[in-house]
């Protein structure tokens, strides 16, 4: 395979193609037409995930940087780059976002039947702003993705929603747009900086990298853009535009928002908040605040999820309590963590993801979410009900599925560091299951009462082909997570490595501290001199 990637020049356009290729798909539906457009949607989309795959051969596992770099001038005389690259972190997030496109427009079928052509061109479009975030080097072309992709998810929400979606996209942009603003502003400042120290203006993440700041100065930028990214997670207590964002949005766009959307938040923080910030990210009190707003968003919204007498919301409040886990791994700064956390980060795409498409299986059925309005459904559909308990098992991180695996790292890390905290963060596994199973029972393994669910239609051969990839990679991760360890590790070495360097060397604001207590003690010294000479001139002249 890796002779065949080499024989095309694979690793030279590869990414230019994965952000390109969407957008002139969106060329390639509006030619097609309403009757055409979802077949050539999905058909183009699966092509750019076939093509996505090769990435898995060609990225070399033992190499924690930079790779299939490509850097070419946009806007020179500001120092922006159309600059792409790809490392350990951003490969998984290029590959689940390329897989989870094709899928939810393939599970979209059934669903959407007004105004195809535009829905599936801002599937598209969506679909190339989301890989634009995760393949680019060049901080503001990042700034730029990264506020592009709320276009789209807005359209999506707000036209091909329920009832209240006016209400849940506005929501979505204005909490997004607000945290989005602050990381504009810190991005400006590091601008600035970057330009007086390197003496030229410049956007280049390695030069960021570069920039010498103070501690008060990482603190400040640390806080703008953690609530950027803490807001597109959501971390508690920012998370309210979610749930009404999932429950009124179509089943496609829930699919992209629980699978891809999300990570977005969670990908910030270590690509720019642990690298940029190094003295900030390890402050006792700034790691502590991160880490207890994860336990709260844990165990609060497991509760808030139990008692949800609607299917998708309850599913909705699962993706905040399961973020939380990532933001645990994160912030526990050490590689079980953070390797948690990025696994966490997948298995989480997979099998929300895998959710939301069964309940929109099922509301095509009953047209109703309530799950009191079910009952014995394995009866009649045996092959639904295994796809959703897999799911629903793979969500409470049994082991064997992908999971339990992501969840195991994360915990483990925050043992190692915070063991107290970690403790009451394993609590959110045992709610986990307190909230998911009653709902299986209910849904599947209650008494088969109403003629309604009598008459539910097992799983055609669309969802089985839609379904069993998903099912297939949470039992895969689950029982051989080693390949995606393996090539995720060295960068995150990198991330946790300029860490420790920065907590190494004193800091730049003690630094200024002793300068200025030294200065102090010279001006005193002074002035006891300067008054000795008065005293002895004085007692010379009496």
């Amino acid at each position: 395979m890796n002779a065949l990637l080499d024989s095309v020049g694979y690793t030279d356009w590869v990414l230019h193609a994965l952000i390109w290729l969407p957008v002139l798909g969106i060329g390639l539906i509006v030619w097609a037409g309403e009757a055409r457009a979802k077949s050539v949607a999905f058909w183009w989309s699966a092509a750019v995930f076939v093509l996505s795959l090769g990435l898995w051969w060609a990225f070399d596992p033992a190499s924690g940087t930079m790779q299939m770099e490509t850097t070419f001038p946009w806007i020179p005389q500001w120092g922006i780059n159309y600059s792409l690259g790809i490392d350990g972190i951003s490969l998984f997030m290029v590959l689940l976002t390329t897989f989870s496109t094709s899928i939810a427009i393939l599970g979209s079928f059934n669903y959407i039947k007004t105004k195809e052509t535009a829905f599936y061109a801002l599937m598209l479009l969506l679909e190339a702003a989301v890989l634009g975030v995760f393949v680019t080097t060049d901080v503001f072309l990042f700034y730029v993705f990264f506020e592009l992709t709320l276009v789209p998810m807005y359209f999506i929400v707000g036209i091909w929603g329920g009832e209240r979606r006016i209400y849940a996209a506005i929501k979505f942009f204005l909490y997004t747009a607000f945290g989005s603003l602050l990381m504009l502003v810190g991005i400006l400042f590091l601008f600035w900086k970057a330009k007086n120290f390197m003496g030229m203006p410049t956007f280049a993440y390695e030069d960021f990298l570069l920039v010498p700041l103070s501690g008060t100065e990482q603190l400040w930028l640390f806080t703008a853009f953690a609530l950027a990214f803490s807001v597109k997670v959501p971390v508690f207590p920012l998370h309210t535009w979610l749930p009404d964002a999932h429950v009124e949005a179509p089943t496609p766009g829930s699919v992209i928002l629980a699978a891809v959307l999300l990570k977005m938040g969670t990908y910030g923080f270590l690509r720019f908040l642990l690298p940029f910030f190094p003295l900030a990210s390890q402050h006792p009190t700034v790691v502590t605040t991160m880490l207890v707003l994860a336990v709260i968003g844990i165990l609060y919204t497991a509760w808030v999820a139990a008692v949800q007498p609607d299917a998708k919301k309850l599913v909705a409040y699962t993706s905040v309590a399961h973020m939380g886990f990532v933001v645990l791994g994160v912030f526990a700064l050490n590689v079980n963590g953070l390797q948690g956390g990025l696994v966490v980060m997948i298995s989480h795409g997979i099998s929300t993801g895998a959710l939301f498409l069964l309940l929109g299986m099922l509301y095509e059925r009953r047209h109703t979410r309530r799950i009191a309005d079910f009952g014995g459904i394995a009866r009649v559909a045996p092959w639904f009900a295994t796809a959703f308990m897999i799911t629903a098992l793979a969500s409470i991180g049994l082991p064997g599925t992908s999971g339990f695996v992501g969840e195991f790292l994360a915990l483990m890390g925050a043992f190692e560091s915070h063991p107290t905290i970690a403790f009451f963060a394993t609590l959110g596994v045992i709610f986990a299951a307190y909230y998911m199973l009653p709902m299986l029972q209910t849904v599947f393994f209650n008494k088969l009462e109403t003629e309604e669910n009598r008459e539910i239609k097992d799983l055609n051969g669309r969802e089985i082909a839609i379904l069993s990839p998903l099912c297939a990679l949470m039992i895969i991760i689950g029982c051989n997570p080693t390949p995606i360890l393996e090539r995720m590790e060295p960068s995150v070495r990198i991330v946790l490595e300029r860490i420790e360097e920065a907590g190494e060397s004193p800091s730049v604001l003690n630094v200024i501290d002793a300068a200025s207590s030294a200065q102090a003690e010279e001006v005193a010294q002074a002035e006891s001199r300067d008054q000795g000479s008065l005293s002895g001139l004085a007692d010379g002249e009496g």
